[in-house]
């Protein structure tokens, strides 16, 4: 069927036009209280991420308002928060460390090219295939990085130079342990149990900002001898981000082009991340090729203005939501909140602790760190945990641009072993033809009242998202939705997400998923990872033919229990 020009125009609008077609002053006032919001979060944490990067904090602020503004302003998201994260820390410090600054902003103008082309191109959809365990692979190992960087001023030690490497990183901590400064232990250790008990009791108060306050106020009053902005890097510049062509090197293309691929797809891969999480909580559905066509415009002018590597946000962008935005308005409000604490409020940003900015990292590290994925992964084949293994170990004691290559490396290599292993030569006996008739629906059948669908073919990383086919008619699906898995010859582990994801889905929903004729290795990965959790035991047979008797049960009970044996 044609794409008409209305339909093909409207694949590249920014969400914040369509927002602004029936924009009013109540959903101005929700948006305003959100954005004021979120960019009392984004503050500490856009200071934070520039210390830990190796760079100074104006650069995580400056990258704060102009990625933040131009990302909600542009992108594909509703109430996506754009800005520095914890991502982007281990390479912008390995860059920094062997390039400089230019070699910096060589790489961010790099990466928005890339990520414009990804957007332009239609191949934003390319980041769904990287597998499951690479991701939370170095996921996990981001965090751990992150978390080792903050040891030395959360504890106050008193390093002259502190090495880039993980191990070098934790060797320093142990030689300088004697210079550990009590009243940032005390100041660190206190507002960390302030954001974990806000977190758990008042969470909708962010602990961050209520962390910040009163850190900064208790070490200002009792005059702590603690390290803070102002003491370590002279104060954060008043005034506007500067205006500044950065000195692009070209020199430096080929050196910075494998940490340029590795940006890219950090910033994608979290952009389209938070984007997903952000349809989930808002109930929108993001459009992932204008949002990366964003990512790379906020990329290109947050190095102009002295600013570090951007992309989508998840904690800041769930704070937003959960403050009640109604627009991308939100987003460019909590810029302009952060704009305004540079020209009328640095004094006070100055006098933030370091213990309690890394305090706050901490917290920003765990949550981020997708630990609830660990026991999961270790279900999962020996392959699949393998790559994730080899992806985290290299993240943390290696380099990020190693660790997402070697990933990929044996991503691909796992895909095509699992491709290769689905071939099978069989004889069509008497017995092959019976067995075919208990899954054929042409013998079986169902009762009114079930919607089905099958998958054909390996279900594997890269395909997940052809699920949305049931999602996308979710208020149109009958009571029972009936899953063939016959002619579905494998799945890995970023499939079985996705269909734990629906199962979840659909049982929100009020209704029930029921799978038939898994195969052997399909069969063996849900038992392992303990899939029946989702649907229970009693909505997996293995046949069309039991499951239309299931579907027949299901439909006669007018509550049936989820996990009805």
């Amino acid at each position: 069927m044609a794409i008409s020009n209305t339909e093909s125009r409207d694949r590249f609008i920014p969400k914040s036009y369509i927002a602004l077609q029936h924009y009013n002053l109540q959903k101005f006032f929700s948006d305003l209280i959100a954005g004021l919001t979120v960019g009392l979060v984004a503050l500490p944490l856009a200071l934070a991420f520039a210390i830990s990067s190796g760079v100074e904090p104006k650069a995580g602020i400056y990258c704060a308002v102009v990625a933040g503004f131009l990302i909600s302003a542009l992108g594909g998201s509703m109430v996506q928060i754009g800005g520095p994260t914890g991502a982007f820390v281990v390479v912008i410090s390995a860059i920094v460390q062997k390039h400089g600054i230019d070699g910096l902003f060589t790489c961010t103008v790099m990466a928005g090219v890339f990520l414009i082309l990804l957007g332009v191109t239609g191949l934003g959809s390319a980041v769904k295939y990287i597998p499951r365990p690479v991701i939370i692979g170095f996921t996990n190992g981001i965090a751990v990085v992150i978390a080792s960087t903050q040891v030395k001023d959360f504890l106050g030690l008193t390093i002259t130079k502190v090495p880039g490497d993980f191990l070098g990183r934790m060797s320093a901590v142990i030689h300088n342990i004697n210079s550990l400064s009590l009243p940032a232990v005390a100041l660190g250790s206190s507002m960390l149990a302030v954001i974990i008990i806000m977190m758990i009791f008042v969470k909708r108060i962010p602990g961050i900002i209520v962390a910040t306050f009163i850190g900064t106020l208790l070490a200002w009053v009792l005059h702590l001898p603690v390290a803070t902005i102002q003491t370590r890097f002279g104060g954060i510049p008043a005034g506007l981000p500067p205006f500044q062509i950065p000195t692009f090197r070209i020199g430096l293309v080929l050196p910075l082009m494998s940490s340029a691929i590795t940006v890219t797809m950090l910033c994608a891969i979290e952009s389209l991340l938070s984007a997903v999480v952000a349809d989930r909580m808002f109930g929108d559905k993001h459009n992932p090729n204008v949002e990366l066509f964003a990512q790379g415009v906020a990329n290109i002018f947050s190095p102009i203005f002295g600013g570090i590597p951007a992309t989508g946000a998840i904690a800041r962008t769930a704070t937003n939501i959960r403050s009640g935005a109604k627009s991308p308005v939100a987003g460019m409000l909590h810029a302009a909140t952060l704009l305004v604490i540079l020209l009328v409020a640095t004094p006070l940003a100055d006098q933030i602790p370091l213990s309690v900015l890394a305090a706050i990292l901490f917290v920003v590290s765990y949550n981020m760190g997708e630990w609830k994925e660990i026991p999961q992964i270790l279900k999962l084949s020996k392959a699949d945990i393998s790559v994730w293994l080899i992806t985290f170990s290299l993240t943390v004691f290696a380099n990020l641009t190693v660790a997402v290559e070697a990933g990929m490396i044996l991503a691909a290599l796992l895909y095509i072993r699992k491709v290769t292993a689905t071939t099978t030569v069989s004889q069509v006996d008497p017995q092959y033809i019976q067995k075919g008739l208990e899954h054929s629906l042409q013998h079986v059948k169902l009762p009114p009242g079930v919607s089905v669908f099958r998958i054909h073919g390996p279900f594997l990383f890269g395909a997940s998202d052809k699920l949305s086919v049931i999602t996308d008619q979710l208020d149109t699906l009958d009571k029972v939705v009936l899953l063939r898995l016959r002619n579905m010859n494998a799945i890995d582990a970023t499939g079985l997400q996705a269909l734990e994801e629906l199962a979840d889905t659909l049982h929100q929903s009020g209704r029930q998923l029921v799978l038939c004729g898994a195969l052997d290795q399909p069969a063996k990965l849900m038992e392992q990872a303990e899939f029946h959790r989702h649907i229970g035991d009693a909505n997996i047979l293995p046949s069309l033919q039991e499951a239309s008797q299931r579907v027949h049960n299901l439909l006669l009970d007018p509550v049936p229990a989820f996990f009805d044996k």
